[in-house]
């Protein structure tokens, strides 16, 4: 790989973040107070909090901008702690479709319908009317469309952009040897959860991985870590959007957290014991974009099923993570009351 094709890769990887953030701010931005008087009445019962975080991430595509917005809910009082995180639970679900949608770029066939389904086929097609509806209309939905089919053509096309120069890192000692040294779970997990905390997004960065895996040089059991460490690194949204607001919203936040980071741990250990006792073959295969978003799929609905039963346990370890300062409320309203004489 020579300076021109890491240029080109840099500015793949430019365009793919540019894109997502383009894409996700409008549909927000388009469909938000919507969205927010789903969340806000949908969330009464488990499954219908699930299936609301499910459904609004798929849309909005961010499970950062969904968490977000259940913080903001929590912290104004739209929305119990309980009802909190079976959203949350949803949202990290609802958050794999992306990977589903980038690893289309992998289909092979020459069959004209299954060609049409990738989108290297179809993007151009998007950004030809997501350009005339910009240009030509004013404020309104269908601006708004237009920039949602601009944004996704963007990312779509910074993707591609991005494989194509990647395909030289396997040439590279260096960096075959980067990717054997995430053969260590734990490396791969803190790898992830830094690249994701970095761009706030764990579907870009599962998208970026799922570029690199056109090398061919990621094993299924270098990018599974990986994909874990991203469900931590992406908690840093919510964190940052918790500081400063009430108990309940930092305890929403610190759910988040909790969850993605108990999963995270109980599938690691998993993972670790399968590979020390049965050395699976498959993970020694080399990853592809398919397998990736499959594999993201498949951790996050193995968290909800192993931790939703113990959303009741989540909200106790929040309540006493961060407990009610009974004392020092006490003592504030005797200190204004004081001063009031």
């Amino acid at each position: 790989m020579d300076i021109f094709q890491a240029l080109t890769m840099l500015g793949g990887l430019s365009l793919f973040l540019f894109g997502m953030n383009i894409m996700g701010e409008t549909l927000e931005h388009s469909a938000g107070d919507r969205l927010k008087a789903t969340l806000g009445k949908m969330t009464s019962g488990r499954a219908a909090g699930f299936l609301t975080g499910c459904g609004v991430t798929a849309i909005i595509q961010s499970s950062s901008a969904t968490t977000v917005m259940v913080v903001g809910f929590v912290n104004s009082g739209l929305m119990t702690l309980r009802q909190a995180i079976n959203v949350i639970m949803g949202a990290n679900v609802g958050t794999t479709i992306t990977s589903w949608i980038l690893s289309l770029g992998g289909i092979d066939s020459s069959s004209l319908w299954v060609k049409l389904l990738k989108p290297s086929s179809f993007t151009p097609i998007l950004a030809f009317i997501g350009i005339i509806l910009y240009m030509s209309c004013k404020e309104g939905r269908k601006k708004d469309g237009g920039m949602i089919l601009l944004g996704f053509a963007t990312l779509m096309f910074g993707m591609d952009t991005m494989s194509s120069a990647g395909s030289g890192l396997a040439d590279i000692p260096a960096f075959r040897q980067l990717f054997l040294m995430f053969k260590n779970p734990l490396l791969g997990v803190l790898a992830g959860a830094a690249l994701t905390a970095v761009i706030q997004s764990s579907s870009a960065s599962v998208g970026i991985l799922q570029a690199f895996a056109v090398t061919g040089q990621i094993s299924y059991g270098a990018a599974i870590p990986i994909i874990m460490g991203q469900n931590i690194g992406t908690c840093i949204t919510a964190v940052l959007s918790s500081i400063g607001a009430t108990k309940n919203a930092r305890r929403a936040a610190f759910v988040h957290l909790a969850f993605n980071a108990i999963g995270s741990a109980i599938l690691l250990g998993a993972f670790v014991l399968a590979k020390t006792l049965f050395a699976p073959a498959l993970l020694n295969n080399a990853a592809s974009g398919f397998g990736i978003a499959l594999s993201h799929t498949v951790f996050n609905l193995m968290c909800v099923l192993i931790l939703m039963p113990m959303a009741p346990l989540l909200e106790k370890m929040a309540m006493k993570a961060i407990r009610d300062s009974h004392v020092s409320d006490k003592a504030g309203e005797r200190y204004c009351s004081l001063r009031s004489q």
